[in-house]
């Protein structure tokens, strides 16, 4: 009996025993497999980690990159402020054109002084006579030219009323305006009302009620484009030769008595005159156009 108390005391000592140990084992197993799972987790997290941080990263650079980069465009300045600059320079400029064109004023006459020949001393003394003229009514300032061509100047070479007299536009003493341009004063015709004198007087023509004697017929050397014809220039303004000839130009844009057919129309060629020697058979004084070049 005793034998048998010890067998069953040592028996119930060793399920005891493995019943403690195996309830060890197992939470050693657990907090094993516990790590395990948090070790998992870890490279779970740090997957995570890695992955988020550069889906973070590059979705941030993107934003700047793609998002600031046109927003700073827009925003500092860089697009918007130069069309503002641009829009600003324009107003500015538009502004400044208009506050910058001068008030129309005297530019163009019919020089209210003639000659009694087409022996005008040459240019130089054509022009003379256009600046004293000018001066005479307050218009001094600015430099005057006669419209005349000749065949022989510098070089030899032929110089051209139109390339002479500036690039318009031109006013009267009325300070109406004659021509915007030289294409616009090459396409007119003859104007008494227009084609005045310094001091804003009608050249007497053929126009109802003029006084005589008709004085319409004005000294160029030109075409009707304002370029020199030759043989017409009266050895460039220097000859009384009655066998030579000068090419004048209507005033007034009439033939005789009041005749308003294209033929009569030009304001700067129409027909020669009666010779160097006298300007005023046919109806001309010696007077010559006088242009504002400046």
């Amino acid at each position: 009996m005793h034998r048998l108390g010890a067998v069953m005391g040592l028996g119930l000592s060793l399920a005891m025993f493995a019943c403690g140990g195996g309830g060890g084992g197992s939470t050693d197993t657990t907090t094993g497999t516990a790590g395990t799972t948090t070790g998992s987790t870890g490279p779970t997290t740090g997957s995570t980690g890695p992955t988020t941080a550069p889906t973070s990263g590059t979705s941030a650079d993107e934003t700047t990159t793609s998002s600031t980069s046109p927003t700073t465009t827009t925003g500092d300045g860089t697009t918007t402020t130069s069309t503002s600059n641009t829009t600003t320079d324009a107003t500015t400029t538009s502004s400044t054109s208009t506050g910058n064109e001068a008030e129309p004023s005297l530019s163009f006459f019919v020089s209210s002084t003639g000659s009694p020949t087409a022996n005008l001393g040459g240019l130089e003394a054509a022009d003379q006579r256009c600046q004293e003229l000018a001066e005479a009514v307050g218009a001094g300032a600015k430099t005057w030219h006669a419209y005349l061509s000749i065949e022989n100047g510098p070089n030899d070479q032929p110089v051209h009323a139109r390339d002479r007299i500036g690039t318009g536009p031109w006013y009267n003493a009325d300070l109406v305006m004659v021509a915007a341009d030289l294409a616009d004063l090459h396409t007119k015709g003859g104007d008494a009302a227009i084609f005045l004198d310094e001091k804003g007087d009608m050249v007497p023509g053929q126009w109802d009620g003029s006084p005589a004697p008709n004085q319409h017929d004005i000294l160029t050397g030109t075409n009707k484009d304002g370029t020199v014809l030759p043989g017409k220039t009266c050895a460039d303004w220097t000859s009384e030769d009655p066998a030579l000839f000068a090419q004048v130009g209507h005033s007034d844009g009439l033939g005789p008595m009041g005749n308003d057919a294209e033929q009569y129309r030009s304001w700067n060629s129409v027909h020669e005159n009666g010779g160097c020697h006298d300007t005023a058979p046919k109806g001309g004084a010696g007077r010559i156009y006088c242009f504002a070049i400046d």
